[in-house]
């Protein structure tokens, strides 16, 4: 019983076999998907996804790449979209310096607009965070006390952990875990409480070891979960119950 807590199946590398991805990791215990929006156009593909699957929720938001191309009405857009049943959170939003896609100005400022539509809605909120660790915190710090939210594919310190589970936000585990050259990963999935830990593939990227190189899919959130379990001396089993029901509480699904 799984739950792959961040995916983009809308992602074109999927149009050839959508159907098959979907049921291969139903096949393989992953009962619940979130499939998370990145753009405008890609959050439109997420609901309609989450429309058609019962299996699938979805998510909305402007990824700090497409942030330079936010307008106004997509803001508007955004907050209509969440009155829709399967529609379960902002995202992924954050901030992104390691590609500088936007200008880091805007950036930060598109992250704020989103966090304050998370609060209006009443709606968790996704982090997408790579290389801005210290923006992101100051940022979450000063615009999101009280809500809920994760970051997903977590690639911050230790102390970083500690300092967003202090705000009782969730730390999201993906593929890289699994990978020979995890630094400082699998000591920071044994010392997160598991009541704050989600597991995720971000399909179709950061597939884990002994895919990697390949496309990524919701399937392989069972070798995420697996490699977390062996490093907190735990069973699968257990792991995979404590992350979906993580998942869910985050997420409001019942």
């Amino acid at each position: 019983m799984l739950f792959d807590s961040h995916a983009h199946i809308d992602d074109e590398k999927f149009d050839l076999d959508r159907e098959e991805v979907i049921q291969r990791a139903i096949d393989n215990g992953v009962t619940r998907m979130i499939n998370v929006g990145a753009s405008m156009s890609s959050s439109a593909r997420s609901i309609a996804l989450a429309e058609k699957y019962e299996s699938i929720y979805a998510t909305v938001g402007i990824h700090p790449h497409d942030a330079k191309d936010a307008l106004d009405t997509d803001y508007e857009q955004l907050a209509r979209w969440t009155s829709l049943e399967k529609v379960v959170a902002i995202g992924e939003i954050g901030l992104d310096y390691y590609y500088d896609y936007s200008p880091r100005e805007v950036q930060r400022s598109v992250f704020i607009r989103q966090l304050d539509i998370a609060r209006q809605t009443k709606l968790p909120f996704i982090i997408h965070d790579r290389d801005a660790h210290g923006d992101v915190l100051e940022i979450l710090k000063k615009e999101a006390k009280g809500l809920k939210g994760v970051l997903h594919c977590f690639s911050g310190s230790l102390e970083m952990a500690n300092e967003v589970i202090k705000m009782g936000l969730y730390v999201s585990i993906a593929g890289p875990v699994t990978f020979k050259n995890a630094a400082k990963l699998p000591e920071i999935v044994t010392k997160v409480p598991l009541e704050y830990l989600l597991v995720e593939t971000d399909s179709p990227y950061l597939t884990p070891q002994p895919f990697r190189g390949k496309r990524n899919e919701p399937a392989y959130v069972k070798l995420v979960a697996e490699q977390v379990a062996n490093l907190r001396g735990i069973e699968i089993e257990i792991l995979a119950k404590a992350t979906s029901e993580n998942a869910k509480k985050l997420f409001g699904i019942s």
